[in-house]
């Protein structure tokens, strides 16, 4: 069975991978079972799902999950169904032997490295659909994504049985989607989100950000900038509307940028805010060369502004939605 991350299935066995004893490695779903079955007799466990690639926002979520948790578990798979036609399955960035390292260093127990034929043998042709939250924001740019993420981490879940699962708030639509499929399908998983891990100058850290080249990179911190301005600008009692433009417009300035949405939504609901809304999340996409950026903030209103301040975003984007983030 081919291991993901073009490394192959004896990469595990390689000399070069010497010094991971203690790191237990599965490619199957019944190595995977037994390691925690032996683990859960001690102790909770922790799952981290990613696509691999490790940066610091990864670590920073493993650390947090050792720290709360004796066992932790990472999962690495390129899910190919979350991936539109057109999009960077084939160019997503690889690296097994250091993610393997990385995950040892930061206190890892085991790590989960299915093929696809191990994820989705057979044909399969079930699917996991999470309605409504799913169709905004990275949902309506990316059709079926969220599709695919639901259904691999209902699968991960299913083969981990872990007591949380932890996801980086960069990603905070993924997270809220998460948390609807958990209480939707009586999931006893806990999801913990951790805020988003940026570089020095405000970017985002995501593995897509190898993409870029030094003049798009310098660019891209236009998204983080933007978002506080933004956010300050709604803290001081500015229409959200008008918030919304000119994030927008900040974006669409930067030549180098390709705006592919700036919105104002409501948390939890990623819903059009309205009055008593008290929370809000600033969101923007946008594509820089090869790679497709997002980013977001959260405004959290003072009770005195929330209703003189909070007017409905012109369009009534965003229905439906998720629990409360955790930030």
């Amino acid at each position: 069975m081919a291991i993901q991350g073009d490394l192959g299935q004896n990469a595990l066995n390689s000399p070069r991978l010497g010094g991971l004893s203690d790191l237990r490695v599965c490619a199957t779903v019944a190595e995977i079972r037994d390691v925690v079955a032996g683990l859960r007799r001690s102790g909770g466990i922790a799952l981290v799902p990613t696509m691999g690639y490790f940066h610091e926002g990864h670590l920073t979520l493993m650390r947090e999950a050792r720290r709360r948790f004796p066992y932790v578990v990472v999962s690495i798979f390129v899910n190919p169904i979350q991936f539109g036609p057109n999009e960077d399955l084939e160019a997503y960035p690889r690296n097994l032997e250091r993610d393997l390292r990385l995950a040892r260093e930061a206190g890892v127990t085991a790590v989960f490295v299915p093929g696809t034929d191990e994820m989705y043998p057979d044909q399969s042709c079930t699917f996991v659909q999470v309605d409504g939250i799913s169709g905004v924001l990275c949902g309506r740019s990316r059709p079926g994504h969220f599709r695919g993420v639901a259904t691999v981490v209902a699968k991960l879940f299913n083969i981990v049985r872990p007591d949380a699962a932890f996801f980086g708030w960069k990603d905070a639509q993924q997270v809220l989607v998460v948390r609807r499929l958990v209480r939707d399908l009586n999931l006893d998983v806990e999801i913990i989100a951790v805020p988003t891990v940026r570089e020095p100058d405000g970017l985002a850290m995501s593995s897509r950000n190898t993409y870029l080249s030094p003049a798009e990179r310098r660019a891209a911190t236009v998204l983080y900038r933007s978002l506080l301005a933004a956010r300050e600008a709604v803290l001081s009692g500015e229409g959200l509307p008008a918030v919304r433009d000119r994030l927008a417009a900040a974006i669409a300035a930067e030549p180098a940028a390709g705006l592919e949405y700036a919105e104002i939504l409501a948390l939890p609901g990623l819903t059009a805010p309205g009055p008593g809304d008290r929370e809000l999340l600033l969101a923007v996409a946008a594509r820089f060369g090869r790679a497709r950026l997002i980013d977001n903030v959260v405004v959290r209103l003072p009770g005195e502004m929330v209703r003189s301040k909070v007017a409905a975003v012109s369009g009534g984007r965003g229905n439906n939605a998720p629990e409360n983030a955790q930030v």
